[in-house]
């Protein structure tokens, strides 16, 4: 496997390959996505990007407190299947003395009130560094797991919007024994809240489980009373665009997100299951 730090390095990296954009801190949710993206390139193979993105951030705590190890995240990209892994300093992605203008918004990063509204800015630093990593990389997909299933929305709309020319790859999410799914931010669960999580999951299969919009987001919102867990929002939507309830027979998706104890999650699964 060949680490990229440098532009010169880059070079050396060839175009099509299947990337796997992260942060780091990689857990076995990221490494299914890895290992998707190997199994599914048919030509250099794939490649992965290791960069903690600052312009993401609107809580600047989030960002300093955003866990390290390059060196534990190489050796599982390694194992994984990872041909290249790139893991820039913050200057070659963002150039100082070449602006990059951030591009235009797709609908779905603006108004369906979801991470848009609790994450202020997010959506923005997120579709910025998307398209500089493949300006850089020139994959010929990218796998984007479903966990993350308005930023899945986001990047692929803005993809075709600009005329990219990746093909977006969703990933299935990857959960704990007890249904939690996988993320970065479960280390920073007590005992007592890693207990509470659960019922996030569990909000997500009562919802599964009704035929109507209403009763659904009813459910969901009765499990996550019952298991102490204010969400910020728990709704039932159309899977694309976010912003309606689905119409009979369009595919639908429930999802909530919001603190437990001082970490906020989120999860989502198809509606109904």
């Amino acid at each position: 496997m060949r680490v990229l730090r440098t532009g010169t390095d880059l070079a050396e990296l060839p175009p099509g390959t299947a990337l796997v954009p992260t942060m780091g801190a990689l857990h076995e949710g990221h490494l299914s996505l890895v290992r998707r993206a190997a199994e599914a390139n048919t030509g250099p193979g794939a490649s992965v990007s290791i960069f903690v993105n600052p312009t993401q951030f609107n809580d600047p705590g989030d960002l300093a407190a955003y866990p390290h190890n390059l060196e534990a995240d190489l050796d599982a990209c390694r194992d994984a299947g990872a041909r290249w892994v790139f893991a820039p300093e913050v200057e070659l992605v963002y150039p100082p003395d070449a602006p990059d203008a951030p591009p235009p918004l797709p609908a779905v990063a603006t108004d369906p009130g979801l991470e848009d509204r609790f994450r202020p800015g997010h959506f923005l630093g997120v579709c910025r560094v998307v398209r500089r990593l493949f300006e850089l990389m020139r994959p010929a997909s990218a796998v984007f797991g479903e966990k993350d299933w308005q930023q899945l929305q986001v990047v692929r709309a803005m993809t075709e919007t600009l005329g990219l020319g990746v093909e977006i790859v969703p990933g299935l999410t990857v959960r704990e024994a007890d249904g939690l799914a996988m993320s970065s931010r479960n280390q920073h669960l007590t005992a007592e809240a890693r207990a509470r999580a659960s019922a996030l999951n569990r909000s997500l299969i009562a919802a599964g489980a009704e035929r109507d919009p209403p009763a659904a987001e009813a459910a969901m919102r009765a499990v996550l009373a019952g298991g102490g867990v204010e969400p910020e929002y728990a709704v039932i939507r159309e899977a694309g665009g976010l912003v309606r309830y689905p119409k009979p027979g369009e595919a639908g998706r429930a999802l909530v997100a919001g603190p437990v104890g001082t970490t906020r999650l989120l999860d989502n699964m198809p509606w109904p299951l």
